[in-house]
């Protein structure tokens, strides 16, 4: 089948990482659910969509956000003690283990270079928040953006006065680049980390990113912290799109950029996504 129509078309800007990352993230649930799907991309910089084309006539956005939002793992010790955050201490990585409705080993954050949060931060339970938040009948998800929180549960636990505990706020991994332009003291004269300031994010995006980077991994270049991904226009299924992503497979129309990792506190540990240029070549 030559250019199939897509089944599913999400609004994306290229330039931001964590929403094209989030792109791949959706290509690797379709696949799952639909093999043999297919994801592309299509217009320019300033109005883009992803778009995916699943055989037999399946798929659907909001099937793909309801297995996002249903997906199941362990998420181990949920206790909310803070560790020191060493990075150089800190021994393997444990996997993520989804077990249902899909199965994925997600383990990527031992790649240091594109991780952007810290030892203190509760990698699954952060994940697990934005998984939960995702709205699985946004027909624009990487644009709905709210607070999140731990999922409430039955039986939680109650303070003295007998009154359940609200759930816990969770910050997002910072992959949204349009939450990282804001997350240093230099924009807003403090840090919204030491103030414990509430902020929205984009759950669709943490959480698909979180997906995508599994399979799909920036290239990194000579220069600290900085990376690149390749934004393909040609229809590909999932298992061919590590290599053009991270540039080694060349694929026509394809157009590259680049972006910082950057560290957006005074402790140097957190980081976040920045916003990507194009590379002209």
């Amino acid at each position: 089948m030559t250019n199939p129509e897509p089944t599913i078309r999400v609004n994306v800007d290229v330039t931001n990482p964590g929403q094209f990352f989030a792109c791949c993230g959706l290509l690797e649930l379709a696949d799952r659910l639909w093999p043999e799907s297919e994801g592309w991309f299509e217009g320019n910089p300033m109005s883009s969509k992803f778009c995916i084309w699943a055989p037999n006539g399946n798929g659907s956005l909001k099937v793909l956000l309801e297995t996002a939002h249903k997906c199941e793992f362990d998420v181990g010790d949920s206790s909310d003690e803070k560790t020191d955050g060493d990075e150089e201490r800190a021994g393997p990585v444990d996997p993520i283990i989804i077990t249902s409705p899909v199965q994925m080993i997600l383990d990527w954050w031992s790649e240091k270079s594109i991780k952007p949060w810290a030892g203190s931060m509760k990698e699954r339970l952060i994940f697990r928040a934005m998984l939960r938040a995702i709205s699985i009948d946004a027909p624009d998800p990487f644009n709905v953006e709210q607070a999140v929180s731990d999922p409430s549960t039955d039986g939680a636990a109650t303070d003295r006065r007998s009154r359940k505990k609200k759930p816990k706020k969770r910050e997002p991994f910072y992959f949204d680049s349009r939450r990282g332009s804001k997350s240093h003291p230099r924009d807003s004269g403090w840090s919204p980390d030491t103030h414990n300031m509430e902020h929205k994010c984009a759950p669709a995006v943490e959480a698909l990113c979180f997906i995508g980077l599994q399979r799909c991994r920036p290239m990194p270049t000579e220069r600290p912290n900085t990376s690149r991904y390749t934004v393909w226009k040609e229809h590909l299924p999932v298992n061919v799109i590590a290599p053009v992503v991270s540039g080694i497979v060349p694929v026509p129309r394809s157009v590259t950029y680049e972006f910082i990792n950057f560290f957006r506190t005074g402790e140097r540990k957190h980081k976040a996504f920045g916003e990507a240029k194009r590379l002209d070549r």
